[in-house]
């Protein structure tokens, strides 16, 4: 199985007539993505590269039953975008958009509070399920399909980890890039509920880094909820109070939100810590491993 996306999702691309939104739509294509529609305002009524454009979401969704939207819109007008596929039913929307001023996802946040809707992003690779669906920017060639769910704030360290279980054989269910942002729609315990309810994903891992405390609330729901292996990598680990390294997001902030804090209560509720990325691949495979022995005990 897979979470969030699949063989049926139909997609439209808000921004396709754009250079990024251009290139990524057909590469999503190619991947065997069912994109629908694209939106442009002004440009309704036309095609591109075969692609019927609309003028709104309302209509796209109406018109050709679009149920997921990415999104290629600039910073200043990405929260409107949002807002419009959200408006018009869409159940689940990928911002791959970077630098939307934090006052503007905040109010996002506040429109989407209770809303249907689902948000992965902003400032995100996106979302892929092996085989299946890549909405996003990854490159689609390095996954394949099997038992590992993935979830990261790292775009670049989401492909590391996926090129090294790949290259181990070992296939992915659904890699879910949630974004660097401060204010993001998906979190990591989002991401775990998701993946504690699919019975093909055999185990878990996680990319933080230093800011915040979302790997700390997702640890702790793990131990509590959880019946498959979780394995975490937290980045910036020699990174100094107050500088922020890489995503927005990721600041020590008030001497809190360190990778040393991170991983010790990571390594309180039971997740498998490691110190390096170059470990993934290998650990997880001793992880699931373990986990098909375990089963086998049970079966005996």
């Amino acid at each position: 199985m897979s979470i969030l996306v699949d063989q049926d999702s139909r997609v439209v691309v808000q921004g396709i007539t754009g250079r990024e939104g251009s290139f990524h739509a057909r590469q999503c294509r190619e991947y065997g993505t069912r994109i629908v529609a694209g939106v442009t305002p002004g440009r309704g009524g036309t095609e591109h590269e075969g692609v019927p454009v609309f003028d709104t979401m309302r209509e796209a969704v109406e018109r050709q039953g679009a149920d997921v939207s990415l999104i290629f819109v600039p910073p200043a007008s990405a929260a409107d975008a949002i807002l419009e596929a959200a408006s018009a039913g869409i159940r689940l929307a990928v911002c791959i958009t970077e630098g939307i001023p934090a006052s503007d996802m905040m109010r996002v946040k506040a429109y989407l509070n209770g809303r249907e809707m689902r948000l992965v992003g902003p400032n995100c690779p996106g979302i892929i399920s092996p085989g299946k669906c890549k909405v996003g920017i990854m490159p689609g060639y390095i996954h394949r399909p099997g038992p590992v769910g993935l979830v990261s704030r790292s775009g670049t360290l989401t492909y590391e980890a996926v090129a090294q279980l790949s290259q181990r054989g070992i296939g992915q269910s659904t890699c879910i890039g949630i974004g660097g942002d401060p204010i993001i729609g998906t979190s990591f315990l989002d991401a775990l509920r998701l993946f504690g309810g699919d019975p093909d994903t055999a185990a878990i891992v996680m990319i933080g880094e230093i800011g915040g405390g979302a790997e700390e609330e997702a640890a702790r729901y793990a131990a509590r909820e959880l019946d498959r292996p979780v394995v975490a990598f937290v980045a910036g680990q020699t990174a100094p109070p107050g500088r922020r390294m890489g995503h927005a997001g990721a600041i020590i902030a008030g001497g809190h939100g360190t990778a040393a804090e991170k991983m010790a209560v990571l390594q309180e509720c039971g997740v498998r810590v490691l110190k390096s990325p170059a470990e993934i691949g290998e650990v997880v495979e001793q992880v699931l491993g373990a986990a098909s022995r375990g089963r086998a005990r049970g079966r005996g």
